[in-house]
């Protein structure tokens, strides 16, 4: 489960996502990075992750903003408050939206712990589409012990929605072990902590009905995308993966080459929040330009590049496995 989730803060993970102070991030600094992103780098997405952004509120003064740029815009949501949202973020101008789902009705509202979740995010995605023929809306949900069994009608649900894709993701986590070897050889500059362990038993999910599930659902044909991070092409390799953490599936991290997260005290970190709680720079002391090529992400590139692109505590961040 989500290190946030269950308040396991010490780790990795939960230190990059919540405890910068201020709790949001100020107006004034989103509009430098919208500036710098428009100066440097114009191509650039502009993503609102961290915790929830519905709730942040400067949400759309700043998606707004960003539109008038001509940046282009992109949230990743939980939707329990989509259905109010929905047709300002569609005038504010926002260009993506990923929205995060357990599974089926029953099981997300379980898992979320809240009785009409599932409901809302639904009406949620249909608001954007009454509002909006061109945002393009996706779909995710990282497999547990929970909806194994479940996925193939977590699709069938959607098959009649217009979405740009819909993914799932196997549960990425690091258990002690494979943070202990990694802290072995990079412990000085690159300390890891286990992650999103805490109240997820792997010896609970029915790998087989599982991998049934996943043939199933390839062997279909939908009206958008249907994928897996990451692509497990056998059954031994589904073990590998949640069996086996110590071992790379992936071959190299492309995040750290191509994102950034910036924290609302302006403060930067590689890649996303589950990379190293890695401060490569300041968006109060530094411009973003001067940031993407500094010496500690430099650094930090290189280490991977070295290592082969990937570190032993990357064995399974969803990162090592984009293509």
């Amino acid at each position: 489960m989500c290190d946030v989730g269950t308040k396991s803060l010490d780790t990795n993970f939960a230190t990059n996502l919540v405890g910068t102070q201020p709790m949001n991030m100020p107006e004034e600094l989103f509009r430098r990075i919208a500036d710098q992103t428009h100066n440097f780098f114009p191509k650039a997405k502009l993503g609102y992750g961290f915790t929830e952004p519905l709730v942040y509120p400067y949400l759309l003064e700043t998606l707004d903003y960003a539109n008038n740029k001509g940046l282009y815009t992109s949230i990743t949501t939980n939707a329990l408050n989509l259905p109010q949202k929905a047709e300002q973020l569609v005038r504010a101008g926002l260009n993506e939206v990923f929205i995060s789902l357990d599974g089926p009705q029953e099981i997300h509202n379980y898992i979320r712990g809240h009785k009409s979740s599932f409901q809302r995010a639904i009406k949620g995605i249909e608001m954007l589409l009454e509002h909006s023929k061109e945002l393009e809306i996706g779909v995710f949900c990282v497999i547990t012990e929970w909806n194994i069994g479940h996925l193939k009608a977590f699709v069938d649900f959607f098959k009649d929605f217009p979405l740009k894709r819909l993914g799932f993701m196997h549960t990425n986590f690091t258990p002690q072990g494979v943070a202990d070897i990694h802290n072995m050889l990079y412990s000085d500059s690159y300390p890891a902590t286990n992650s999103n362990v805490d109240e997820i038993d792997i010896s609970k999910m029915d790998l087989n009905i599982l991998w049934e599930e996943i043939r199933s659902i390839k062997s279909e044909q939908y009206r958008f995308p249907v994928t897996f991070s990451p692509e497990v092409e056998s059954y031994e390799g589904l073990l590998d993966f949640y069996q086996k953490p110590e071992k790379l599936i992936g071959k190299r991290c492309h995040d750290v080459f191509n994102n950034i997260m910036i924290k609302s005290d302006g403060s930067v970190i590689p890649a996303h929040g589950r990379c190293y709680n890695l401060t490569v720079g300041n968006l109060y002391k530094d411009d973003l330009n001067s940031i993407w090529n500094s010496s500690e992400i430099s650094q930090f590139r290189d280490t991977l590049n070295k290592a082969g692109g990937l570190l032993p505590a990357c064995s399974r961040c969803c990162s090592a496995f984009a293509r």
